[in-house]
């Protein structure tokens, strides 16, 4: 099964598919055992043949394994309500990011045709915490040893000229982001993008969730201030709405 998770992983890595031979060489397979895999993985619908291509392709069995992730981080109507109502409040795509286990993962997006949002990111998307604004709240959040645990085990991948890739560097920048509670990334994931991210909070006070936008840097430089003002409005509607739906929940105790 690993073996096949992984082959599926190097699949995915080229828009215009793989060959056998360059699946094998990547995983150190042997021929015949990529070629038993990839059969499994079409049977499945995981993967396509491109016969005349001699390459292989995802196949459109992962679309359903995309929607039932979506259905599986799917938010609260009144959260989603508020991360639309940044999406317009900004005049920016807009994100909410929640901890999964020891991950940060996007679940909710709101964009339009005017305000796409980033193509890289999506909902399920769980990398790249240290260049993303939306990351740097929730690893803010952590203290030095579960964030040391989080950065051995992610990593901190060179994306661009501006990403941070010194845990030392991070800690001096997260520690900024704890006292504005607001992240802000320039260029560190994508050059010339800029995002900015709040945190959202328990009931208790821990960070439990962020929300973010993404402009492009020369429009988020010139409405910067009107940006901040949304996206902290925008965290306190979530928190709002997630202590609402807590209260609402069978069991709940008064007053949480």
């Amino acid at each position: 099964m690993a073996k096949a998770l992984r082959v599926m992983e190097v699949v995915a890595s080229d828009p215009r598919g793989v060959t056998a031979r360059s699946i094998a060489e990547e995983l150190g397979l042997a021929l015949p055992t990529t070629y038993h895999l990839l059969s499994t993985l079409i049977d499945s619908g995981y993967v396509v043949h491109l016969a005349s291509e001699h390459r292989y392709a995802l196949g459109y069995g992962v679309r359903r394994l995309d929607r039932a992730l979506h259905r599986q981080l799917a938010v609260e109507d009144d959260v989603a309500a508020a991360v639309r109502a940044l999406h317009h409040d900004a005049d920016a795509a807009a994100y909410y990011a929640v901890f999964r286990e020891a991950g940060i993962v996007i679940a909710h997006i709101a964009d339009s045709e005017r305000r796409r949002r980033v193509q890289l990111l999506d909902v399920g998307f769980d990398e790249s915490a240290h260049a993303t604004a939306f990351g740097k709240v929730m690893l803010a959040g952590m203290d030095r040893d579960q964030l040391h645990c989080y950065l051995d085990q992610a990593g901190m991948a060179d994306l661009t000229r501006s990403t941070i890739v010194e845990p030392d560097q991070l800690e001096r920048h997260l520690s900024h982001v704890r006292e504005s509670n607001v992240a802000l990334e320039i260029g560190e994931l994508q050059a010339g993008l800029s995002c900015m991210a709040a945190p959202v909070r328990s009931a208790g006070g821990e960070v439990i969730g962020s929300v973010a936008i993404s402009l492009p840097s020369p429009e988020f430089q010139a409405r910067r201030w009107d940006i901040e003002r949304a996206v902290r409005t925008g965290a306190n509607r979530v928190t709002r709405a997630l202590r609402a739906a807590h209260r609402r929940a069978p069991g709940a105790t008064v007053g949480t």
